[in-house]
Parts: C-alpha cells; sequence; structure tokens
C-alpha cells in the first residue's frame, strides 16, 4: 500500500525542498550573465571573472562538513538561519559591487552559507524512514528545476536591471527564504545522526578506498569543471553569432526544456533497462566530442545552438544519474557519506573549473576553453572506461520494531542477509534502524515485514 504523508512531513518536504531549491537558484543565476556583465566592474579580467563563477565551490566544499556537524549539536534550523544569513550577506555585497574583486568576495560569502547538509539531516528528522528516500529525491528534483529556471532567469534579470538585479533578487529570495524556515517547516522532535544522509567519520576510510565510488567522485568533480569552465566562454559564443545579452535568456529557455526531453528516454533506459554503464560512458564521450566541436566549429548560430542543446542533455543526464549510482554503490549505511565525499567532489570541481577556465581564456582566449574542458572530458572517459557496471540495489531504511530490542545483533544481521533480495545489511541499535541494500525485482517483501513489522510500505532509491 501507499503510505500517506503526515501534515508535518508535507510541510518538511515542500519547505526544506523550497530552500535548498532557493539557494542553488541563487547560485546558479549568474553563471550565464557574470563574463557578458563584468565590463562594468573595475579590474575585470577573464581570469578573475572566472574565480568570481566558481569561488563559491571553495567555501561550500571546505564548510558544508563543519556545518553538518555543528547542526547536530545545536540545532539544524539555527545553523540553516545562519546559513541563509550568509548568502543573503554575500548577495548584498556582490550588489553593491563596483569592482570584480568586491563580487568575489560577494560569491565567497554565498558559498559560505554552506547548509546542504543540515537541511537534509532536518529533512530526515521530520520523515519517517519508509518515506524518506522519496522525500530525498523531492529535494533531488527540486535542485534540477532551480538550475534550469537559473539559467532563464539570470539572463532575464540582468537585461532590465543588470548585474546588480541579480545579486539583489538572490537576497531577497534568501531573506524569504527565512520566513520559509521559520513558519513553514516544523521544528525538528529530535536532532540524530542519520547514516543515509550524514558524514560518519568511522565509515570515511572505507568510502575514501573505494575505486569505484572515487571514480564517480572524479566524475562529478569533472562534470561540474567543465560546466563552469565553459560558461567562462559559452555567453561570448552567443553574442557572436548575433544573440544578444537580452536574449539570451529566451535561447537557455528554449534550449532547457528540449535538452530535458532528449534526457528523459536516457534515463530511462540506464535505470529501467538497466543500461547504467555503457548510458553513463556515452554521455562521457557525448560531452567530449560536443566540446571539441564548440571550440572548432561553434560559430555559426544553429550550429551553436544545436551543439548546447546536446551538452545540456549529457550534463542534466550525467547529474541525474551520478548520484542514483552513488546509492546504488555505496555500502549498506554508508550512503550519507558517500554522498558528503561526492559533494565535496562537486564543490571542488565548481571552484576549480571557474578558474581554471578563466586562466585558460584570459591566456590563449575562449576556443581555448572548450578544447581544455575537452581534454578532461577525455581524461574522464579513460578513468570510467572499465568500471564495471554497477548493481541496480537501492537502499532502503526500515525502522526496528521494539520488540527487536533483546534480539542478538548478530542474530538480527543473520535474518534480514536470508531475505531473498536483501544483498547488504547494517543494523544500528542506538538508532533502532537496519540500513538495506536491495535488489528490487528479488526482493521477498512478505518476509522482510514479517522481520520489521507489517506496519511498514517499503520505499527506496
Amino acid at each position: 500500500m501507499t503510505i500517506r504523508l503526515l501534515s508535518t512531513e508535507r510541510r518538511a518536504i515542500t519547505g526544506l525542498a523550497g530552500l535548498y531549491a532557493t539557494r542553488m537558484l541563487g547560485l546558479f543565476m549568474v553563471l550565464p550573465v557574470l563574463a557578458l556583465y563584468a565590463d562594468d566592474l573595475a579590474g575585470a579580467t577573464p581570469f578573475l571573472v572566472g574565480l568570481a563563477l566558481g569561488i563559491y565551490g571553495l567555501t561550500q566544499a571546505v564548510l558544508q562538513i563543519p556545518f553538518g556537524l555543528l547542526s547536530d549539536r545545536i540545532g539544524r534550523k539555527v545553523v540553516i538561519a545562519a546559513g541563509l544569513l550568509l548568502f543573503a550577506l554575500g548577495s548584498i555585497v556582490a550588489a553593491e559591487a563596483t569592482t570584480i574583486q568586491g563580487v568575489i568576495v560577494g560569491r565567497c560569502l554565498q558559498g559560505s552559507g554552506a547548509v546542504a547538509g543540515a537541511i537534509m539531516a532536518l529533512l530526515a528528522d521530520q520523515t519517517r524512514e519508509e518515506i524518506r528516500t522519496a522525500a530525498m529525491a523531492t529535494i533531488g528534483l527540486s535542485i534540477g528545476v532551480a538550475f534550469a529556471v537559473a539559467m532563464v532567469l539570470g539572463p532575464l534579470i540582468a537585461a532590465s536591471f543588470g548585474l546588480t538585479g541579480v545579486f539583489w533578487f538572490t537576497a531577497t529570495l534568501a531573506l524569504l527564504s527565512l520566513l520559509v524556515l521559520w513558519q513553514l517547516v516544523p521544528a525538528a522532535p529530535r536532532r540524530a545522526r542519520h547514516r543515509d544522509v550524514g558524514l560518519d567519520r568511522n565509515q570515511l576510510r572505507d568510502t575514501l578506498t573505494r575505486s569505484d565510488l572515487l571514480r564517480l567522485d572524479f566524475s562529478i568533480f569533472a562534470l561540474h569543471l567543465i560546466l563552469m569552465a565553459a560558461f567562462v566562454a559559452v555567453p561570448f559564443r552567443l553574442v557572436d553569432v548575433g544573440i544578444e545579452a537580452s536574449q539570451q535568456g529566451w535561447v537557455y529557455l528554449g534550449v532547457m526544456a528540449l535538452a530535458f526531453l532528449g534526457m528523459v528516454p536516457l534515463v530511462i533506459v540506464a535505470e529501467k533497462r538497466r543500461r547504467m554503464r555503457i548510458t553513463f560512458i556515452g554521455a562521457v564521450a557525448s560531452m567530449a566530442v560536443v566540446l571539441l566541436l564548440l571550440g572548432e566549429w561553434g560559430q555559426q548560430r544553429w550550429v551553436l545552438v544545436v551543439l548546447l542543446w546536446a551538452f545540456f542533455v549529457a550534463f542534466n543526464l550525467l547529474e541525474a544519474t551520478l548520484p542514483s549510482m552513488i546509492s546504488k554503490l555505496a555500502p549498506a549505511g554508508a550512503k550519507g557519506t558517500a554522498m558528503g565525499v561526492y559533494s565535496t567532489s562537486q564543490f571542488l570541481g565548481a571552484f576549480l573549473g571557474g578558474v581554471l577556465g578563466g586562466a585558460l581564456a584570459q591566456r590563449f582566449g575562449y576556443d581555448a576553453v572548450f578544447f581544455g574542458a575537452a581534454g578532461l572530458a577525455l581524461v574522464w572517459l579513460a578513468v570510467i572506461w572499465k568500471m564495471p557496471a554497477p548493481r541496480h540495489l537501492s537502499s532502503e531504511v526500515v525502522a526496528l520494531d521494539p520488540a527487536h530490542q533483546g534480539d542478538a545483533l548478530d542474530t538480527l544481521m543473520a535474518r534480514f542477509a536470508d531475505v531473498a533480495g536483501v544483498e547488504d545489511v547494517l543494523v544500528v541499535p542506538e538508532e533502532r534502524v537496519a540500513y538495506l541494500k536491495v535488489d528490487r525485482q528479488r526482493l521477498d517483501k512478505q518476509a522482510l515485514a514479517q522481520i520489521v513489522g507489517a506496519r511498514q510500505d517499503h520505499g527506496g532509491g
């Protein structure tokens, strides 16, 4: 049967997905416009523009784990509110800046509001184990929507109000998010560490020695490095083919919408038909080819638009499937730790992408940015070429019945392991939950229900 959401769960999911999306919207809105409007900033160079684009990733990477641990101690909402205030402050500093250095400081402050982990932990606090995976998927969907909206909204606002208007808009969103946090999102009934969400330092070493997980960490690093580097050059390439800054938002609107339509069938092939490896390798190879073509033949309008469409099909496909692959490969109970390393890799990639893209543009011109990104994509392809296909396992968290408190730990784990379709299990008595990796096509749901209690219905991701 389908589990009905409690009113508190519905409010938490809606509010926190909105908060997460708002942060990402604010961080990404400058991506398609900063390079174009930087001429109004004193001291602007391609290198410093790239640094301004990517610097948020450095502070995000450094601070996201400390903020998550702090939220365990002093409370989720307090930490999230502090992060939103830092984000708003950074937006205001950037909005008032008259130099590129001022914008860099503002972007650095924006990134210092690194509350993604605290938001996910609060969502875990607010949701039952059996619906948590679906709640997390809602957050993931909101991020994808926010990125698409940012690519369209940024150029439209900048066309009317300039770069200052973009930053004031993001500051306003951050302040409105504070109202959502305190008025819509319920207070967390408890603060606990969730191994499917938060980083566990005891599992960090094992996670960092897994070659399959490291390949995925490198993948998200490379993907966001390529994205940031490319957008040092893409806005100028659009201007070169006759698409002015004021019109670029409409181009992104069409490109992103069609890219979404192109991505969906590929996700279905990867997930439902279990063709994850070939889809993954194909997307990386396609990105390498598209980047080479952007550098060599992207000077004609329709060729450029088609290549941007192909780029975003590959980007959106990889952005959607990489977290799914992490979930499949991470050991039971280690998903949160694996995702923590993955997210840090993503932010470091964004930082280096802006820096290296700006350096290449300043030294060798914009074509070199695309060729450099293509070279990285080829290295990426070599890294993943021999990666085995991931098993199609889902992560599941089930609450233990109080009657199990007297069961020996090894006995309880053995009972779970004996269920058909359960491939890995970690029982954590102090949390009164079991973390499972299951093959849904083979899972004996009746046998599992007998262990955990028939009151649950099992969701997964």
